[in-house]
């Protein structure tokens, strides 16, 4: 079957020059964005029940945007001032960044890593080993950071400030994708539960990451494309390559 219409399961792109759109063009596909899931700030009284006091802590950990939105979010909603001496450490410096947003950059107070893998960033932690350090996190989250902090005797508390859920999809919404591409676990489960008698038959799936391929596998849907490879590093790559190769003489 000839892809003729494509679902990306993110935001658009904020940018025009896409490789999204140089696709589209190339090979005459629609290409829709349209996130199954979104994330969403705990309120102030399901983060209170955890019973963390955000001001005991000196140092704060972001891995995500999204943390760094929800923290600032819940730091407002519980009317917590923020301290000028707090330290922030990012994963990457583009996280880093970010916290423009927030608060006024100063380098003597951000700290980032190289390659947005928080082993990168763990040298500068351990040189501030007598902070108190906060780690904002998703509902779903793995021990990596906690483990690595705890085994350098590092003090830590990680908060859950904001959870992942479907992006229902609406009833006057149409479905009728020839490819649908994901990029997480959480949006396979959306697919499910939006779907719950969706039958894949033509239709191809791509994925990003292999734990979101996993979920595909585990789902008892077919994996059609696996991304990143090292032909294709880059979702767009393996797309462009995909949709080549399938649409090819038909």
């Amino acid at each position: 079957m000839k892809i003729k219409k494509v679902l990306v399961s993110q935001p658009r792109p904020s940018s025009e020059k896409s490789p999204y759109y140089d696709i589209a063009e190339k090979y005459g596909v629609k290409i829709d964005f349209r996130p199954f899931i979104k994330v969403e700030s705990l309120s102030s009284k399901e983060f209170r029940q955890q019973k963390v006091s955000i001001l005991d802590h000196t140092a704060v950990i972001f891995t995500s945007r999204h943390a760094i939105d929800h923290f600032f979010h819940l730091c407002t909603e519980l009317r917590v001032t923020i301290p000028e001496t707090m330290k922030y450490f990012c994963v990457s410096e583009a996280i880093a960044l970010y916290i423009q947003k927030y608060v006024q950059y100063r380098k003597r107070k951000i700290f980032f890593g190289n390659t947005g893998k928080f082993d990168d960033l763990l040298p500068s932690v351990i040189k501030h080993k007598t902070e108190k350090y906060l780690v904002p996190m998703s509902d779903v989250h793995t021990d990596e950071i906690k483990n690595l902090l705890d085994k350098n005797k590092i003090q830590l508390t990680e908060a859950v400030m904001y959870r992942t859920v479907s992006n229902d999809f609406g009833i006057d919404e149409a479905f009728d994708y020839d490819m649908l591409v994901f990029f997480s676990p959480a949006g396979v489960t959306s697919l499910k539960k939006n779907f719950p008698d969706f039958e894949q038959k033509e239709i191809k799936i791509g994925t990003f990451g292999s734990t979101t391929a996993q979920a595909v596998r585990d789902a008892g849907l077919r994996l059609d494309l696996e991304a990143p490879s090292v032909q294709a590093p880059s979702m767009t790559a393996a797309l462009d390559m995909f949709i080549k190769e399938n649409n090819k003489g038909k």
